[in-house]
């Protein structure tokens, strides 16, 4: 079985070609502030995302019919149980009407879709484990206003595709392990695990805990709500300094660690405070979590994209390895959790669920 597996973020398009659960070609697309910066909108992306990707399996002589099954990151859609779900109209509908806001992610099922119909096979497209993977518990929905309760929204596919890496890795079943998981990427989140569940996790999306490369995290209220009201912006404006232009964007205009990470190493002082600065967010984040935890953790699993700096994984080490031991998988293993889903899905070892 031929899958195509696409996984949109934040800065990147990635995407994975396999033969069955054996990889053929893994891609991925890294774009630029000034890249995205003629779609005022990520819907708005759509064409352009998508037309990259079919250029690619192009270039590498991989044709739209030789694909059996096409699998995307989920996108921000109804809360729903973690799985394998059938991209239908009601799905489509919901990441075309933004019903949770608006993510790199809702471009998945759209691109799937219309790369299934361009086929011209009669083929399905599915995502797995979306980023609105609602497993908290009741007490974690609460915040100290009855009109904004907290929601689950994070990186649910390679959260749970790490922490059963490690659980694989030592010989232990996931669900008899209390890990807490750091997704470090464009967005940050953090998530608690227990009984193979996320049971509590912050939204990285929409301003809550560390800020990351382009988001603000968790903000003064007040003086948000001042800059509100003062008349020198329009709501989108205040949107996008929340997602898309806040932390690393906001303070240097630039979405690359990497490049503020040279800086730091030229010996730039307000580079380094600032780096540092979302490693300590990290941190204290990590350190609320385990209090869910009552403190008994198993294991701070580390991984994304910025986990392959030593420098962002020192500091926050530095600061949490007293509450437990420190794992470290770099990069991200979306593509391969899409496909491992889907591939099991059809041989019938996972359900495959509707969206309604």
């Amino acid at each position: 079985m031929r899958i195509l597996a696409i996984n949109p973020g934040s800065t990147s398009t990635k995407f994975g070609v396999y033969d069955d659960l054996n990889e053929v070609l893994v891609k991925t697309l890294r774009h630029t502030v000034d890249e995205l910066y003629p779609y005022p909108r990520i819907l708005d992306q759509y064409e352009f995302r998508k037309n990259i990707i079919i250029d690619s399996l192009l270039e590498e002589e991989i044709s739209l019919a030789s694909l059996d099954v096409v699998v995307a990151r989920g996108g921000l859609i109804k809360p729903i149980p973690g799985g394998v779900y059938k991209v239908n109209d009601i799905l489509i509908d919901d990441l075309k009407k933004e019903i949770l806001g608006e993510h790199a992610s809702n471009l998945g099922a759209l691109i799937a879709r219309e790369i299934v119909q361009s086929s011209g096979k009669d083929i399905d497209a599915f995502i797995v484990d979306p980023v609105v993977v609602d497993e908290m518990e009741d007490i974690a929905r609460y915040s100290g206003n009855p009109l904004l309760p907290r929601q689950s929204i994070f990186h649910a596919l390679n959260q749970k595709a790490v922490a059963r890496r490690y659980a694989h890795d030592i010989g232990v079943e996931y669900k008899d392990l209390n890990l807490i998981v750091v997704h470090l990427g464009g967005g940050i989140s953090v998530g608690v695990h227990k009984g193979a569940r996320v049971i509590d996790v912050n939204n990285g999306l929409d301003g809550e805990g560390p800020f990351s490369p382009e988001r603000s995290g968790s903000v003064p209220v007040g003086a948000l709500v001042k800059l509100c009201f003062s008349g020198r912006f329009q709501m989108v404006e205040i949107r996008k300094m929340i997602t898309g232009k806040g932390g690393l964007v906001g303070y240097f205009g630039t979405n690359s660690a990497q490049d503020i990470e040279e800086r730091v190493q030229n010996g730039d002082v307000a580079a380094k405070i600032i780096y540092e600065a979302m490693a300590y967010q990290v941190a204290k984040e990590i350190g609320s979590c385990a209090t869910v935890l009552k403190g008994k953790v198993d294991a701070i699993i580390i991984t994304g994209g910025l986990a392959y700096s030593k420098t962002l994984i020192n500091w926050i080490t530095d600061r949490v390895s007293f509450i437990s031991k420190v794992i470290v998988y770099p990069g991200e293993d979306e593509i391969h959790a899409l496909v491992e889903g889907v591939y099991y899905a059809h041989k019938g070892e996972i359900e495959i669920k509707e969206y309604v």
